[in-house]
């Protein structure tokens, strides 16, 4: 990653930021399997929600390993840039901005991807943050608002002329949220048209798919998303392959369990027990996909579940006899 005191990863994985899910124990739990960078979940920058109990967990970093990218989102260049200096005070390494998110409601206060209708705002919010720190600046787009306004190269051109330090880009536009095949086209005509590192991102789900997404694009480095849900050893499973050309089998059912379980510990213990049990439940489905044929009454009796020992002792008893 060039730019501001550059910075070598681990390796070019990267778990990518989405909203509700790549907290602090996410992305430890992908950095232990493999993930060379794991960038936090958007954060407004609105000044007004900076003492926010859910803004706060969403840049908590304590105890992090390895290096803290932080995302922001908003269309205001100053308080972009007000934000990007108070996330590098809180501990940031780098700070993310997100111009690709497509949720309605991001897009409806013209944030998120909605910025790459306007290339003029653009080049304001990537100077005024870039300026405001000292540390590297990175930028996550889309190929442009609709399939008739693809501005992915020029989005690029302004961002590495501002001096932003790595572009990650996912390979769909706006309009198409995440439906139809990402266009691996579009990631390779912008690593073409500039020297910065450029992430790929949409659709990476397998090491095979890995594979072909770096051979096709020329990306410098792959972005994960989805397909981390539940599954964070895909990591693992992408580096062996990329090193070795081997396929890695996914761990066993029970090593799944066992990782499962200490990933609710976590969570309890990071969001507390009412908010930790809410917010597991989306994670004990993604990993029961993984886990043999669970009945969706199983998962519904598990999802009424209100405390930790009671979710634990459901989860058990769902998985106790299949492992």
């Amino acid at each position: 990653m060039q730019g501001k005191s550059p910075y070598q990863l681990e390796n070019n994985l990267i778990l990518a930021p989405m909203a509700g899910i790549s907290d602090r124990p996410f992305r430890e739990l992908c950095k232990q399997f493999g993930a060379g960078l794991a960038v936090s979940e958007m954060v407004a920058s609105n000044p007004a929600l900076r003492k926010h109990k859910r803004t706060l967990l969403k840049a908590d970093h304590n105890g992090e390993t390895g290096l803290r990218s932080v995302q922001i989102l908003g269309t205001d260049p100053q308080q972009m840039a007000d934000a990007a200096r108070f996330n590098a005070q809180q501990g940031a390494h780098i700070i993310d901005i997100n111009m690709g998110c497509p949720a309605k409601k991001v897009c409806s206060v013209a944030a998120g991807s909605a910025l790459l209708r306007d290339e003029v705002l653009v080049k304001k919010i990537l100077d005024a943050v870039v300026n405001a720190v000292d540390i590297p600046v990175t930028l996550k787009i889309r190929t442009g608002w609709d399939l008739h306004s693809r501005n992915a190269v020029e989005i690029a051109r302004i961002a590495e002329e501002s001096g932003v330090a790595a572009l990650t880009l996912h390979g769909r536009t706006r309009a198409c949220k995440f439906n139809g095949q990402a266009e691996y086209e579009t990631i390779k005509k912008v690593k073409q048209s500039v020297r910065i590192p450029i992430i790929a991102n949409g659709d990476i789900d397998s090491a095979e798919k890995a594979n072909y997404v770096l051979a096709t694009t020329g990306a410098d480095a792959i972005m994960i998303g989805r397909a981390a849900q539940g599954n964070p050893w895909l990591f693992n499973q992408i580096r062996h392959f990329l090193k070795t050309g081997k396929v890695l089998e996914k761990p066993t059912d029970s090593a799944i369990y066992s990782i499962l379980l200490s990933h609710l510990e976590q969570l309890y213990s990071f969001y507390g027990n009412v908010s930790g049990v809410r917010i597991a439940r989306k994670h004990i489905g993604w990993y029961f996909k993984h886990l043999g044929s669970i009945s969706q009454d199983t998962k519904n009796i598990i999802n009424q579940a209100s405390v930790p020992s009671q979710q634990i002792m459901l989860v058990k008893a769902a998985l106790d006899p299949l492992i």
